[in-house]
C-alpha cells in the first residue's frame, strides 16, 4: 500500500521533472498538491519559493522562503534566496538581516555576499557594498557580476585604475559584456585626461569675445588651451555622472523610506528621525555635487572668451 511519503516522492519527481522542462505552471501546481499532503515540509516551501520566483511572484516566494527558515531554522540557502527577494521587493532592510543570518550558518556562500552587496548599494552605503563585493570575490574571483558592481563602485569613487582593473576581468570573465566595454572606455578617456600636463594661462593666446568657428587651431600652437579644455569637460561630465549617482542612490531611497514613515507611522519616533536625517544628508550631498558641477561647467563657459585666434 502506498503512503503519504511515497505520494509525496512521487509529486517531488513531477515537480524536478517540470522544473527541468521550465514549466514553472505545471511545477506550482505540483507543488500546491505536495503543500496539501505535507505543509509543514520544508523542501516543500523551498520548491513553492523558487517556482514562485521564476514565475515572478516575489511576494509568494518570501512567504515561502520564510516558512523554510520557520521550518528549518538553520538552512542558510533559505536566508539568503529571502534575501535576494526582498531586496527586489525593496525591503532592504529586512534584507540585510537575513542576509547576515544566512551568512552566519554559512560563510562561504559566495551569492550570500554578493547579494549583500546589491542591498547596501541600494541603500547608499557603498563602503559595505564593496566589502560585500571584495568577499565575494575573494570566495569566487569568477564572479562577473560581482567584478562590474565593484568596477561601478570604484568608478563613482573615481578610483580609475581599480575600477579598469574590474572591468577588464569583468570581460575576461564575459567576453564582449557590453556593460564592461562600456566601463572599460569611459574609464580610459578619464585616466587619458588625467595623463596630460596641466597647462597655465599663459598659454591661451590672445583673449577673445567668443568662439570663433572659423578659427583654425594648432595642436601645436594651442595644446595647452585644448588639453585645459579637455579637462574641464572631463570635470563637468563626472560631476554629471555624480550627481545621477546621488539621486539614483541615495535621495530616491531616502525619500522611500521618509514617505513610508510619514504615511504609514509605523515603528518608533526615533526611527522617523533617523529617516528625515537621512533625506535631509542625501539632499545635502546632492546641493554639494550640484554646486561642484556648476562650478565646473561656469569655468568651462569661461574658456569661450579664452580660445586662441589667429
Amino acid at each position: 500500500m502506498a503512503t503519504a511519503h511515497d505520494a509525496l516522492e512521487k509529486l517531488f519527481q513531477k515537480a524536478r521533472k517540470a522544473i527541468a522542462e521550465r514549466d514553472w505552471d505545471r511545477a506550482k501546481q505540483v507543488y500546491l498538491q505536495a503543500l496539501g499532503l505535507k505543509s509543514d515540509s520544508p523542501d516543500v516551501h523551498y520548491g513553492l519559493a523558487t517556482v514562485f520566483f521564476q514565475l515572478r511572484e516575489l511576494t509568494s516566494a518570501a512567504h515561502h522562503f520564510k516558512e523554510v527558515t520557520r521550518l528549518d531554522p538553520l538552512r542558510a540557502g533559505a536566508y539568503i534566496n529571502l534575501g535576494a527577494v526582498q531586496n527586489l521587493l525593496q525591503q532592504y532592510d529586512e534584507a540585510v538581516t537575513v542576509l547576515r543570518r544566512g551568512l552566519q550558518l554559512d560563510a562561504t556562500r559566495v551569492e550570500g555576499y554578493y547579494n549583500l552587496g546589491v542591498v547596501y548599494r541600494n541603500l547608499g552605503q557603498e563602503d559595505l557594498a564593496m566589502q560585500a563585493y571584495r568577499e565575494a570575490l575573494r570566495l569566487n574571483p569568477r564572479m562577473a557580476d560581482a567584478q562590474l558592481n565593484l568596477a561601478n563602485l570604484l568608478f563613482g569613487r573615481q578610483n580609475y585604475r581599480q575600477a579598469l582593473h574590474h572591468y577588464e576581468e569583468a570581460l575576461k570573465l564575459r567576453p564582449n559584456w557590453a556593460k564592461a566595454l562600456d566601463g572599460i572606455a569611459q574609464t580610459r578617456e578619464v585616466l587619458e585626461g588625467e595623463k596630460k600636463p596641466a597647462s597655465t594661462p599663459e598659454t591661451f593666446g590672445a583673449v577673445g569675445s567668443g568662439l570663433d568657428p572659423t578659427a583654425q587651431v594648432d595642436p601645436d600652437t594651442h595644446g595647452g588651451f585644448l588639453t585645459h579644455l579637455h579637462q574641464v569637460t572631463i570635470e563637468s561630465e563626472e560631476s554629471g555622472r555624480a550627481l545621477h549617482h546621488i539621486l539614483e542612490r541615495e535621495v530616491e531611497p531616502a525619500v522611500k523610506e521618509l514617505s513610508s514613515a510619514l504615511l504609514y507611522q509605523h515603528g518608533l519616533r526615533t526611527e522617523l528621525e533617523e529617516c528625515v536625517a537621512k533625506f535631509e544628508s542625501a539632499v545635502d550631498r546632492m546641493r554639494q555635487t550640484y554646486q561642484q558641477m556648476q562650478n565646473r561647467i561656469g569655468n568651462l563657459k569661461k574658456l569661450e572668451t579664452q580660445f586662441p585666434h589667429q
